[in-house]
């Protein structure tokens, strides 16, 4: 028996970028489009052309040049809103326009200073109107879930008459209860006679943390199109997250029995650049695309994940763009240390795998996060392994600056075994203490990318730095470092690129 397929219709672009602080250039909402393409997404609601001359250019572009997906654009049911979203829209070979007015009593009293009456013409005005333009018209019950249900089944049957294909439930301000939200659905399929002539759609926000799961539930009821936005970005606590809705279906196509056209395997990389673009990071714990999602760092954990990754995973991080995490830490146990340095083809015993997992416990303890150079240095140092020894070894660091001082840094290191000090000017700290490293080792090297982001809040953040190197032969070595201090955690991760270059050679 086939399946039934649900369509997915991104607002990241709209109603995500209304998140405070989201603003995109229209460089970066195409960039994002793009992505959204190669998600396989069925609509993308690019914008609201009447909103802004930004806003409409920036819906004209993504039509004239993403193929793949309906491109839509949102407005009002007013005539000018309309024509100015079919005049952005029309550039894309499947244009859709996508038209509301709000229906409960609450916003047509406050709001709109309408009465049923008006707002069920304007409904029919307006959809008539985008029918005259295009075959994909979607019209939406603003507030729908606070709507009385007598009156949106009527305005829901006139538009579905008046040419609307797609007719969107939304629950604007969260406000709806599951089981609430799903006889909702149950309701507009018995009541509306002409119904099964459109796609039910919903869109939830997540003003109670209920999105994903009313969508869900709305899907078990008949809905046959999910709205929402990737990292569940939108207005106040944001929209239903689409790689959370996604997932719930491929992971659950027993319940469910339903699937998506959706191409799971970039559901990481489009969060990655959503969150890169919108200046909004996605939280640790976030599911799906979350840093820790598929981390595992408990040592029981990281135990049945390696015997079994089914025992602490439902799903496949490959499925979504991602892979698993063995973190080591203060709570890790052996097994996973075992495992990690055979990765790193090291040979040992039990006596100094103990060692090796507490040393690893004891920097948790104090670093928070155990990477893999200090996992090799640990482990260097307890086998002994002297082809391995870091060739350079920072002893000493001082550093001068100010607002008329030139920034200057002292740097003393341990070159197999001699001690060698170098003093040496740069644009700040970190680029002066860098060029007295590369004075006693080698001027050819080059820093050609560094990153910095702080790990925890607050002023005694925990400064991670990532870099590369490149050597004479242009080959790049790529390195990272913790500390406390930005200065140190810099020069330590110029030391790990290098001693990276030797162990290389």
């Amino acid at each position: 028996m086939v399946k039934r397929n649900i369509e997915i219709f991104d607002t990241t672009l709209r109603d995500g970028e209304q998140s405070p602080g989201a603003t995109l250039t229209i460089d970066e909402k195409l960039k994002i489009a793009h992505q959204l393409a190669k998600l396989n997404i069925d609509t993308m609601e690019a914008g609201f052309p009447i909103a802004s001359s930004d806003d409409f250019e920036a819906v004209k572009l993504i039509a004239q040049n993403v193929e793949g997906p309906y491109i839509c654009g949102l407005c009002r049911t007013v005539e000018a809103d309309i024509q100015r979203a079919w005049d952005a829209v029309k550039h894309s070979n499947k244009p859709c326009i996508h038209t509301f007015i709000a229906t409960s009593d609450l916003h047509l009293q406050y709001k709109l200073k309408k009465t049923r009456e008006e707002a069920l013409e304007m409904a029919k005005k307006g959809v008539r109107l985008a029918k005259s333009f295009t075959d994909r018209v979607e019209f939406s019950a603003e507030d729908a879930s606070r709507t009385d249900k007598e009156y949106l089944c009527e305005v829901i049957q006139a538009v579905i008459d008046e040419g609307a294909v797609v007719v969107n439930i939304p629950d604007t301000v969260g406000y709806s209860q599951t089981e609430e939200f799903g006889d909702l659905i149950d309701y507009i399929k018995e009541n509306v006679e002409n119904i099964d002539d459109a796609i039910i759609s919903v869109h939830c926000h997540n003003d109670m943390g209920l999105a994903v799961a009313n969508s869900l539930e709305a899907v078990r009821r008949g809905a046959g199109q999910v709205e929402g936005t990737i990292n569940g970005l939108g207005e106040r606590a944001g929209n239903a997250a689409l790689e959370e809705v996604i997932m719930n279906f491929k992971t659950r196509p027993d319940y469910f029995d339903c699937d998506t056209g959706i191409n799971t395997t970039e559901i990481y990389p489009t969060s990655k650049m959503v969150a890169e673009h919108t200046g909004i990071s996605v939280q640790r714990n976030k599911a799906i695309v979350g840093e820790n999602a598929f981390a595992h760092e408990a040592g029981i954990h990281q135990h049945g994940m390696l015997s079994n990754p089914l025992c602490y995973e439902i799903m496949k991080p490959e499925d979504v763009g991602k892979k698993t995490q063995l973190v080591f830490g203060k709570h890790s146990g052996r097994h996973a240390v075992e495992n990690g340095l055979k990765k790193l083809d090291y040979e040992f015993n039990q006596e100094q795998l103990n060692k090796i997992t507490q040393k690893i416990k004891d920097l948790a303890d104090k670093q928070k996060t155990v990477l893999e150079d200090d996992i090799i240095a640990i482990a260097d140092y307890e086998l002994n392994k002297s082809s391995k020894k870091p060739k350079v070894v920072l002893e000493e660091l001082a550093v001068m600056t100010g607002n008329k001082i030139t920034p200057t840094a002292i740097v003393k290191v341990n070159v197999e075994g001699k001690q060698k000090i170098s003093t040496a000017y740069g644009i700040g700290t970190v680029d002066a203490a860098t060029n007295a490293i590369r004075n006693i080792l080698d001027s050819n090297i080059k820093l050609k990318e560094y990153n910095l982001k702080a790990i925890t809040g607050g002023t005694n953040a925990l400064a991670d730095v990532s870099l590369t190197l490149t050597d004479s032969l242009e080959k790049e070595y790529k390195a990272r470092a913790i500390d406390e201090d930005i200065v140190m955690a810099s020069v330590k991760a110029v030391i790990n690129g290098m001693n990276k270059m030797e162990r290389k050679k």
